[in-house]
């Protein structure tokens, strides 16, 4: 073998190593590329990861849903004037509001009056705008002061809003269904409405005041 093709044999040895490296690196580099690459084109959906819509939740929404069902049957008068009726139903909305917030106030307050719907369509839409303004400023209130005092302040709110829309909500829908006028709704007002509406938003504040707490424990414990 002449003396130059021994050089040729040792030069392409010694590159040949070098070569296989760079291979290698190239390689490496386009699979770590290629994982970069799917890492940066996968997404996160932050519902699954966050269990804001996990099973057991969801679930508990259906079961507060169907107690505000169950409870907007049970009606009673609570002034005077018979004809109109108490029913617990709002209470059910704020806990579920306290206990999950305001998403759930909004859920529980207009599933629960599905059933009224066909029967009673005009008073179903007034309860449903009563419960909803109710539950859902108490709710979000409340999550931003989770104390006895943020509860009290949200439920303040609630309670008055709730009696302003059930007032205008009156004026608005009752002489469409009861064919009254205007006038004689607004009538009723001071001496029948509004004493009804405080009343029922009294007992609304003061029963989630007496069991929130223990069920809020007993939630708790099942998590």
């Amino acid at each position: 073998m002449s003396v130059s093709s021994r050089i040729r044999m040792q030069f392409v040895r010694s590159i040949a190593p070098a070569a296989e490296g760079a291979a290698g690196s190239g390689s490496t580099g386009t699979t770590a590329g290629s994982t970069a690459t799917g890492k940066l084109g996968s997404h996160n959906t932050g519902v699954a990861d966050s269990g804001r819509w996990s099973t057991r939740r969801i679930a508990m929404y259906a079961l507060f849903v169907a107690l505000a069902m169950v409870t907007s049957f049970i009606e009673f008068p609570i002034t005077p004037v018979t004809w109109l009726k108490y029913d617990p139903s709002g209470i059910v909305c704020l806990i579920a509001g306290f206990a999950y917030g305001p998403s759930a106030a909004v859920i529980v307050s207009v599933l629960g009056f599905v059933p009224h719907v066909f029967a009673d369509p005009w008073g179903t839409l007034m309860a449903v705008l009563v419960a909803l303004c109710l539950s859902v400023p108490a709710s979000f209130i409340y999550h931003k002061a989770r104390t006895r005092k943020g509860a009290a302040l949200g439920i303040l709110a609630g309670a008055v809003l709730a009696i302003v829309a059930a007032i205008v909500g009156n004026l608005i829908v009752t002489p469409i269904y009861a064919h009254m006028t205007v006038s004689a709704v607004a009538a009723m007002i001071v001496p029948i409405l509004l004493p009804f509406n405080i009343a029922k938003m009294a007992i609304h504040a003061v029963v989630t005041f007496l069991i929130y707490k223990p069920i809020s424990n007993l939630l708790a414990k099942q998590q």
